[in-house]
Formats: structure tokens, sequence, C-alpha cells
């Protein structure tokens, strides 16, 4: 009679090769051939851009064009990316504005059932006019364009990588035009959303451009245009190699550079150079403006700001520098 076996104890029968089978596992060795590239795999991301893409071209959305910058890009000025790497402006705002400043754009999107006001309608007129597919999408479909937290607000436009001008570039032109210089750069600003709001207020007092440091720094995506309302179809973006090296440019051609740091030997009120051609730097909220930029700041000012407040956001402290050299520059013309 057999002894009835212990729980869990093994029957000492085996199943299936194990080491040492002398290649009679051959078969298993062979492998699965030569891995697919991301782009065939439809799981992989690369792949789910693949399809997009393929769906959106089968939709009517092909083209290539280079958007507006403001300012031709000098070799090995900008970043670089792939002629697929596009990007969807959303929001009414944003997206009338894009239009109206004929950024190149491959497809208009909709929701389903969208309220109809003044905006969509004046986006549909300047679609169709232009020959932009007009394609009505479901609203999860929308919300995935307009990435974590976007607002579509029913509408969205693909357009290309945006193209980076030169900060030279964008300094010959506005004394070509006879203006007086005012630029923003940013030293080490890494949310897209701070880029988009200091882009609208230059836009808002009177600025020319905004200049970003190649490495460590916030690029233009659909964040910074959500964010921008709009005002990136206006202000140019450039894009400096290296910023200290850009700044001591700007200084040979008779430009100011200001720096903002709350530990500044001048306020703002008292600043004097706001007459003057200026590019004011900003730095991260955190670490502030980087040592080699403030050695090259022909003044470092700060903002007065209540005791109990420890810093102010980079786009806020932009706002106000912005708003008080537009103030001072408008007090000096009424008076000549």
């Amino acid at each position: 009679m057999a002894k009835p076996g212990r729980p869990g104890a093994s029957s000492g029968k085996k199943k299936g090769p194990t080491k040492g089978t002398g290649g009679l596992g051959r078969k298993s060795l062979e492998g699965r051939g030569p891995t697919p590239k991301a782009e065939d795999r439809a799981w992989h991301p690369a792949g789910k851009r693949k399809a997009a893409a393929e769906r959106y071209a089968a939709a009517g959305g092909r083209g290539k064009a280079s958007t507006g910058s403001g300012g031709a890009n000098r070799k090995g000025s900008g970043r670089s990316k792939s002629n697929d790497d596009t990007e969807h402006v959303t929001g009414r705002n944003s997206v009338l504005e894009a239009l109206r400043a004929k950024i190149p754009a491959t497809a208009f999107y909709i929701a389903q059932r969208v309220e109809m006001d003044d905006r969509v309608k004046e986006m549909l007129s300047i679609a169709t006019h232009r020959g932009i597919p007009v394609l009505e999408v479901t609203r999860p479909e929308l919300d995935r364009m307009a990435g974590f937290d976007g607002v579509h607000q029913g509408v969205a436009l693909k357009v290309p990588p945006y193209e980076y001008a030169h900060p030279q570039d964008l300094l010959e032109q506005v004394i070509e035009r006879g203006d007086l210089p005012l630029f923003v750069a940013l030293d080490g600003i890494t949310d897209p959303r701070n880029l988009g709001a200091i882009i609208r207020s230059t836009a808002a007092f009177g600025g020319h451009g905004v200049i970003l440091p190649q490495r460590r720094s916030a690029g233009v995506n659909s964040a910074a245009w959500k964010t921008s309302a709009g005002a990136l179809a206006r202000i140019p973006v450039a894009i400096a190699t290296n910023l200290t090296t850009q700044l001591k440019e700007f200084k040979k051609q008779g430009v100011f550079v200001i720096g903002l740091d709350g530990g500044g030997d001048v306020d703002l009120p008292a600043l004097e150079l706001a007459d003057r051609p200026v590019v004011i730097v900003v730095g991260s909220e955190g670490k502030g403006l980087s040592r080699l930029v403030t050695e090259h700041c022909d003044q470092i000012v700060s903002i007065p700001i209540s005791s109990a407040t420890e810093s102010l956001n980079a786009g806020i402290a932009a706002s106000v520098a912005l708003y008080q050299v537009a103030t001072r520059r408008a007090q000096l013309s009424g008076n000549n």
C-alpha cells in the first residue's frame, strides 16, 4: 500500500526539459527574430505616434511647413526636432491667434456638438479659407491632445515644430525698425507654463522677444502655447547656444543687462536704465540667477515685496519688471 504523500512534497515525476538536457531543448533557444523597431510596436509611444500620423494623413492632414519665428534661424542656434514631432495648440484664444497669424497648420480639430461662438466661427472661416482640414473629433480625443490638466475648450490646432530665432537676428530687426530693444532672457526656467506666461507679458508690455538657453530650459510646446494665450503667434522666441556669451555680445552692442534677484542692489522703482536698450534676465524661483549670468549683469534689481512673502513666481516677477520698464518709457516719451 502506498504511503500517503506529504503536503507539498514532490511526486518525483519530472515534466519537460531541465538543466543539462544536452540540447534537447534547442528549439527554445532559437530566439524570436530581430526586435521590431519602436514605431512598429503598437503599444510603444512611437508606434502610437506613427499610427496617429497615418490616421491624420488619411484624413487629409498632410503637409510640412515651418512656423514663423520673427527671425531666420542661424546654423546651430535651434533645437533639433524630427519632422513628425508636432504640437497641438489648444484653447480658443490660442488657436484663434495662431490662425490669425497664419502659423502653418496641418489640421484643425473641433469637438462634436461644440458650442459655437464668434471665435469658433472665425476659426472655421480661416481654416476653410486656408485649406486646413477640419476634423470633428470626440472630447476624449481633444483631452488627449491637450495633455494633463490641459484645457482645450472644444478646439485644437495641429502645428509643426516651433522654429526658434537667433538672438542676434532679433536685435538687428528691432534696431532696423527704429525701436528701443526690450528683451527677456530666461536663466533656468524649466516650466513651460512659466515660459508661456512670460511670453504673454512680453507681448502685453511691448517687448520684442524672449531668449532661452539651449540647455536646462523649457521649450515651446503645447503648454507654453496654451499659457501664452496666443501671444506666441506674435512674440518670437530665440535660442542662445550659451546665454552668458549671448549677453556679453548684447552688451558690446549697447544693450544693458538687468538681472532680477531678491537680493539686488537696486529696487525696481529706482531703475534708471529703462530708457536704454534692455534685456531683463529672469532666474528660476528656487535657485535664482546663475553665478556666471549674475557676473555679466549691469544691474541686479529686486522687486520690493512684503516680508511675509519669500519670493515671486518667475512669470509674475517678469511681468512686474516689464510693466515698470514700459511705464518708465511711456513717462519719458510723454515728457519729450
